[in-house]
């Protein structure tokens, strides 16, 4: 057999154009399907709440046999997933939307803009039209308009903070589809979410933050070090003053996907700033845990009357 040195490098070529290809084209992975509704629960899938032009739809989650006429309080779910992933339909999101529909809540669970790049501060206004959404839907849908709270998990717990303390700032305020339609909560749930970009660490695999910073992030375009003031004005942290809502923040202390820092640096601003919160560390769990369980195991203790009696102190006045 003659060799032939040409050949190689033009054989490698093909497989890597092939390669490119077929990565291409390979399909993406199935969206999370709902389980059935348990009793005692009326859901709605997918619901257009933003403009026309706009695939993204939300989940509505309603307490079953209300009486005639009732009012319930609301609550915007907003999941996670590096804030180019994730879906609406997500299991954690179930969990906390059945939980709270069965404690009396209208909750919607929403999709959101993820495209790599160009998310940021899109996908901030969209959750702010979801609250502006349920306020303009308050009479088809039985909902309290003075009473709504926000909760997120991971990228989602940054979005949920940002919506709670963003309230009025008006380089992130949507301009449409609902001019003038107030987007504040009453008060917010932070699980495990990215409180400052600026101060995000790695850490070990036991969770302890190495204080080796995190200078990218999937949702800005630019660097930290390339644009600190952008990092800083996407980040919570620095939107907290003294009229910022009340705020519960649960944390894992072994999550090696956000750092336990910065679950204690927000509760450390809000103490400063005298805001009223609660902070939660959950002794050996990691990140993506529902108010059940994490990895499939339950957790230490039960969250669900923690978080329901956090939103009935503050929505259900």
């Amino acid at each position: 057999m003659t060799y032939n040195p040409f050949c190689l490098p033009m054989i490698l070529g093909l497989v890597l154009i092939t390669s490119g290809v077929m990565a291409q084209d390979a399909p993406k992975p199935p969206k999370p399907v709902l389980p059935p509704a348990p009793e005692g629960v009326i859901i709605q899938q997918d619901v257009s709440y933003l403009a026309p032009d706009r695939a993204e739809k939300l989940d509505l989650y309603l307490p079953a046999n209300r009486p005639k006429g009732a009012r319930s309080p609301a609550v915007v779910m907003i999941h996670g997933g590096g804030w180019v992933g994730g879906d609406k339909a997500e299991g954690r999101s179930f969990n906390i939307c059945t939980t709270l529909a069965l404690a009396g809540y209208v909750c919607v669970s929403i999709n959101y803009t993820l495209e790599r790049g160009k998310c940021w501060p899109t996908n901030l206004r969209d959750c702010k039209n979801a609250v502006r959404w349920l306020r303009v839907n308050a009479d088809k849908y039985g909902v309290d308009a003075d009473h709504i709270g926000v909760i997120g998990g991971s990228a989602g717990g940054h979005l949920a903070l940002m919506v709670a303390y963003t309230n009025r700032v008006p380089k992130l305020e949507p301009a449409s589809p609902y001019p003038l339609v107030s987007d504040r909560v009453q008060c917010v749930v932070d699980m495990y979410g990215i409180t400052d970009l600026l101060t995000r660490q790695k850490t070990d695999e036991q969770g302890n933050p190495t204080g080796e910073r995190i200078g990218t992030t999937a949702m800005m375009t630019r660097t930290a070090a390339e644009d600190p003031d952008g990092w800083r004005f996407a980040s919570p942290v620095y939107h907290i003053s003294k009229s910022s809502p009340p705020t519960l923040i649960l944390h894992g202390m072994i999550d090696t996907t956000v750092d336990r820092d910065q679950a204690t640096e927000l509760a450390q601003k809000l103490e400063e700033c005298g805001v009223e919160h609660q902070l939660i560390m959950v002794d050996g769990i990691g990140h993506t845990f529902d108010l059940q369980s994490w990895s499939k195991k339950p957790l230490p203790n039960d969250l669900r009357p923690i978080v329901t009696a956090f939103f009935d102190k503050h929505l259900k006045r």
